[in-house]
């Protein structure tokens, strides 16, 4: 992983437009190809990104923009569209590159796991003719617990936890904002489920389009059996 920390603006271009003034950020390159755009606030959500795959190329200023203090232009493409992330770079306050080797992913609570894997065993309890395209859908951001498929054929991402809190619901909505700019996957709807859902992360869920589940661990255990397992 590379780790920048520079005196840059930055421009996104494709489905959608935005420009980032001229400041001081921290600027992520990761093994995967996917840049990232953070500044000291926010949280951990970037300002702006790039998901693979894609390419970067880094570039010298052109006259005009070396005129206005540009030392280096860092040009994003996406492979797969024709989304675009410009940075230009006026200062480098920090540069490093640092190996992170493969990493072994979250470990769930044990009946988390159990749920997520009956779930999938079991995807027509969401909904009839659902079915299972894969568990662990790896995203730029963390794995998505289920990706799905509803009886019409549209891309479903499964979010699964024990209690379901706002935290969920807002790990669910960042992974759905990042899937729905794949034109592989879009659109991409939402599912989060769990034993229990506070009435709050309900709330929060249903007013982003977010549908609920409250799942009987008790009764999906019910209709586990050898011969029907997928995994």
């Amino acid at each position: 992983m590379r780790l920048v920390i520079a005196r840059c603006s930055v421009d996104y271009d494709g489905r959608l437009t935005a420009h980032l003034p001229l400041a001081t950020r921290l600027l992520l390159v990761k093994a995967d190809g996917s840049v990232l755009v953070h500044s000291d606030g926010g949280s951990y959500k970037p300002l702006n990104w790039m998901s693979p795959p894609c390419t970067m190329v880094e570039l010298a200023p052109e006259d005009g923009q070396a005129d206005e203090g540009v030392v280096a232009v860092w040009r994003v493409q996406h492979a797969k569209s024709e989304d675009r992330l410009t940075v230009h770079i006026h200062e480098v306050l920090h540069d490093s590159a640092h190996e992170l080797g493969v990493d072994p992913g979250l470990v769930k609570d044990g009946v988390e796991a159990h749920l997520q894997k009956l779930l999938a065993e079991h995807i027509h309890t969401l909904g009839h003719g659902w079915s299972l395209v894969r568990r662990e859908y790896m995203t730029a951001i963390g794995p998505v617990d289920i990706l799905a498929k509803d009886h019409a054929g549209t891309s479903v991402a499964v979010e699964i936890k024990r209690r379901g809190e706002i935290d969920g619901v807002e790990q669910l909505t960042r992974y759905l904002e990042l899937m729905n700019r794949d034109p592989l996957l879009a659109p991409v709807s939402g599912v989060f489920a769990a034993q229990v859902i506070k009435p709050q992360a309900r709330t929060l869920a249903e007013d982003r389009g977010i549908r609920c589940v409250v799942l009987d661990y008790d009764a999906l255990r019910g209709i586990d059996d050898a011969e029907s397992r997928l995994f």
